[in-house]
């Protein structure tokens, strides 16, 4: 999408047309469209793929009728067309991957962390290791230094979103994490013995870098979906789910077949390092596409209000402005958070009951028979029950939607489903969660217990989740559907920022 805002339809498109003249029907799609766009977000929710209507007046309902009529057959030069193949959808699958795949590889990556920071040797009997503080925190330390970053970088991209153009943002921010992760995957081989404590603060700078170029990445990639059909906006979400259980499948397939856990490593950060080019291929070829070029033409705004301003009638039969005219670069931000405040309740409070229990406490919770030495007790109960049926759960969850979505964006359900899974974290809690200091008790007493909470836990967050943000989107005029992905990813930044903070304190007061 281009960073500027100008007309949906060119002047090389109808040369001869009027759109000051009202018996136009072209002038009058237009003038519909946006009367539509400012009216109250009670009576028309419209998508490029949906409608939600609620009880309104005849004439509302009869005007837009007929303009859903007029739009599903328009004129040839208007003409919509297809997804071939579904490639667009293929795409924006695979950026979704990408996006969250360096971080799903950082933290499921826990064995490679605490093998560089434990000094690679054991501390003699009766003493405590050097670096104990840093390994039972890891998660927590790791959680801090990428959600902090996002927020910032979040409120950098909706500042640039109309100054800087999304090609370069997405350009430069899969650059910047390719060269994070090539730099991890050297340091996989190099001997950081000697510097433990230097090691560890590299390792949370480039987690810091990396965790804003990303939320960069998304929050361009998922406000460009905006204009585009909503399944767009899914398969972007679900690619993120992906990555998770991507990240989670190599893990136990490093471990099963690696002996050495710096060879394990190094396929890891590999592999990531192969699909970040192969994100940058992708996007490049994204505007190649016949469908995805129309749906990311330059778009006019209707009109630029500060949240109690209505449209001028006038204003609609104004002349268009040149590409040069003196247009506000920063979007308007009132109206996006009043017509998002509900969706975006459930969207921080969602991530804020996940990060909190993900992946501080869900990856510390061992097996009850731990004792007997078997792997699947050892070495595989953690990389199976707390990443991958929490990631393969929550991408269930995410696909799921682009078939149903229910409850709607205006349900009282959809943040009463959210306020239920606060009980989640007590039933973590009193898992088998090591080590234990303050909080002695174990209530539930069997390994099935956290495979279950895992699953109910991812898949909650993968549906409820993908749900408020294809919505955000959706309920907001196509001039501002950008900046509202800004803000839908400000939101989740904001969940993961709290839950972060809480589930540091949580840990140490288990």
């Amino acid at each position: 999408m281009a960073s500027g805002w100008r007309p949906v339809f060119p002047s090389h498109t109808f040369p001869n047309v009027s759109f000051a003249r009202p018996s136009d029907p072209i002038s009058w799609i237009w003038k519909s469209r946006h009367r539509v766009a400012i009216a109250s977000e009670d009576d028309f929710h419209h998508s490029s793929n949906s409608t939600y209507r609620t009880a309104s007046s005849s004439l509302r309902a009869d005007q837009e009728a007929l303009l859903e009529k007029l739009l599903d057959h328009p004129p040839p030069s208007l003409q919509r067309p297809e997804d071939r193949f579904n490639g667009a959808y293929i795409i924006f699958f695979s950026l979704g991957i990408g996006g969250l795949l360096p971080w799903n590889f950082f933290v499921t990556a826990k064995e490679y962390w605490i093998f560089k920071l434990r000094n690679c040797s054991s501390p003699a009997p009766g003493e405590k290791p050097e670096d104990s503080d840093i390994l039972n925190y890891l998660e927590s330390y790791l959680s801090i230094a990428s959600t902090v970053p996002s927020v910032l970088c979040l409120m950098a991209n909706f500042l640039l979103v109309n100054r800087v153009s999304t090609h370069v943002r997405v350009l430069a921010s899969l650059t910047v994490m390719l060269t994070i992760f090539v730099v991890m995957t050297v340091l996989v081989k190099v001997d950081t013995s000697s510097w433990t404590h230097g090691f560890f603060a590299v390792t949370i700078t480039c987690m810091a870098v990396l965790s804003g170029t990303a939320t960069i990445f998304n929050s361009s990639v998922f406000g460009m979906t905006g204009s585009f059909p909503m399944r767009n906006s899914q398969a972007l979400i679900s690619g993120g789910g992906m990555g998770g259980t991507i990240s989670a499948l190599a893990a136990l397939v490093d471990l099963a077949l690696s002996r050495d856990v710096t060879d394990s490593a190094l396929a890891f950060f590999l592999t990531a390092d192969v699909f970040l080019g192969l994100c940058v291929g992708l996007y490049l070829l994204l505007p190649r596409l016949e469908y995805a070029r129309y749906y990311m033409r330059s778009v006019w705004p209707a009109h630029v209000f500060s949240g109690e301003e209505q449209l001028a009638q006038d204003s609609l039969n104004a002349p268009l402005v040149a590409p040069g005219s003196n247009i506000s670069t920063t979007p308007p931000l009132r109206p996006i958070l009043k017509k998002t405040a509900g969706l975006g309740f459930c969207i921080i409070y969602l991530l804020f009951i996940t990060s909190i229990i993900f992946p501080a406490i869900s990856t510390n919770i061992e097996s009850l028979d731990k004792s007997s030495g078997s792997p699947w007790t050892t070495k595989f109960f953690i990389p199976l029950t707390a990443f991958l049926l929490f990631n393969f759960a929550d991408l269930c969850g995410r696909q799921i939607t682009a078939w149903v979505q229910v409850p709607g964006p205006r349900s009282k359900v959809l943040p009463g489903l959210v306020l239920l899974r606060t009980g989640l974290v007590p039933l973590f809690v009193f898992c088998n969660y090591q080590p234990r200091v303050h909080l002695q008790t174990v209530v539930f007493l069997s390994d099935i217990y956290p495979i279950l909470f895992s699953s109910l836990l991812g898949f909650s967050n993968g549906y409820l989740s993908t749900l408020a943000l294809i919505y955000g989107p959706k309920i907001v005029s196509r001039e501002l559907a950008e900046a509202t992905g800004v803000v839908m990813s400000f939101y989740m930044s904001l969940g993961l920022v709290f839950g972060s903070a809480c589930s540091a304190l949580l840990v140490h007061l288990i």
